[in-house]
């Protein structure tokens, strides 16, 4: 079958991150259809997840860009990337390799643009005026929830029909096999997964700790900038022996297969593709009730969510998780069979074939 698709995966980084994984798993399987040729770009260095990538023996490219300085030097390169592979689609994943891609879009209008917007939060503002600006030269904004095109219609102006909601996704089959610790343990291991970053709101899982008095010990797996305020608060509420930062992990399932219970007190998510990587696993899952989040998670159904900002409340439905053996059961259950109805590969990559024009 003769190729019908030069397709540009074009994101900001590719170090450990959701999204970076969504485009590793995204070129892998595109690559895979004997009707597409695909390259993976990235605006910084080449990480952990480009290395990935090209373990799979496919194409990678970073700029090894790191301030706006440097546009016009890593729009050259994307041009001359574009031309040489003769690509037809570009697919961009997160605001600057959106900017970046729609300004290439307008010097090269024989390319398709598709961007993806993956925030639900209002801020940082800029982001939202920059993509009011750059989806005119999109023909499609593809967002992962519809907290996430409700944000794109509200603060970007991007109109309905343009927009296409397209969950991510996970292969069930790569969290087989994980056996979760007993919620009976004293203490209980809780995990947390992900960056460090404010929007994650650690600190509030923190104080949840402090609030069981040692019944739980809270592994937390990732990096980010809001590691310092997390140690100084660790210190400062005296539960250092009830803590442990263990920094980035290179797969998800090193996590979870330490820890009975995953929680994620996000103040708000793109999507949260640690709650269904957890879900796959059969960890059960306490969330916030937050935009991105309730999109993934039903409440009572397939994990417990809780409002945001929370910690006595985040606190009792950890502690009802480990308590009470049925709920867990029901809820690691229909969690797994969840991901497998909505969140796996199979109807998620049919969705991007559509949207593609790859002929499958």
């Amino acid at each position: 079958m003769p190729v019908s698709r030069r397709i540009l995966l074009l994101v900001t980084d590719l170090e450990i991150g959701g999204t970076p994984t969504v485009v590793r798993e995204l070129a892998t399987r595109l690559a895979a259809d004997a009707s597409a040729h695909v390259h993976a770009a990235c605006l910084g260095r080449f990480g952990p997840v480009a290395r990935q990538i090209a373990e799979a023996h496919l194409p990678v490219s970073a700029f090894d860009g790191h301030s706006w300085r440097q546009f016009p030097s890593i729009l050259r390169r994307l041009l001359n990337l574009i031309d040489r592979e003769g690509i037809d689609t570009i697919f961009s994943f997160l605001v600057h390799a959106n900017a970046v891609a729609a300004t290439a879009a307008l010097a090269r209008p024989r390319v398709r643009l598709l961007i993806s917007i993956q925030g639900a939060l209002p801020r940082p503002r800029w982001h939202w005026g920059l993509h009011r600006l750059i989806h005119h030269a999109a023909q499609t904004v593809v967002v992962p929830t519809k907290s996430a095109a409700a944000a794109a219609m509200r603060w970007s102006g991007i109109p309905r029909h343009k927009l296409a909601v397209v969950p991510n996704a996970v292969d069930p089959a790569s969290f087989s096999g994980i056996s979760p610790p007993a919620p009976d343990q004293r203490p209980c291991p809780i995990g947390f997964l992900g960056r460090l970053d404010p929007v994650k709101r650690l600190g509030d899982l923190i104080q949840a700790t402090a609030l069981l008095k040692g019944r739980v010990h809270l592994h937390v797996f990732g990096e980010g900038v809001d590691r310092a305020a997390a140690e100084a608060q660790i210190a400062a509420l005296g539960v250092g022996n009830l803590v442990t930062l263990h920094g980035a992990v290179d797969h998800p399932r090193r996590a979870l297969e330490r820890v009975a219970v995953l929680v994620l007190p996000s103040e708000a998510e793109g999507f949260g593709l640690v709650l269904i990587e957890a879900m796959a696993a059969g960890v059960p899952v306490v969330a916030t009730d937050a935009p991105g989040i309730r999109d993934v998670v039903v409440h009572g159904e397939s994990g417990l969510l809780v409002p945001v900002r929370s910690p006595p409340r985040l606190a009792a439905a950890i502690e009802s998780l480990i308590e009470d053996r049925a709920l867990r059961q029901r809820l690691t259950a229909r969690g797994v069979a969840q991901v497998r109805e909505r969140f796996s590969w199979e109807p998620v990559m049919a969705q991007y074939r559509r949207l593609l024009h790859i002929r499958g």
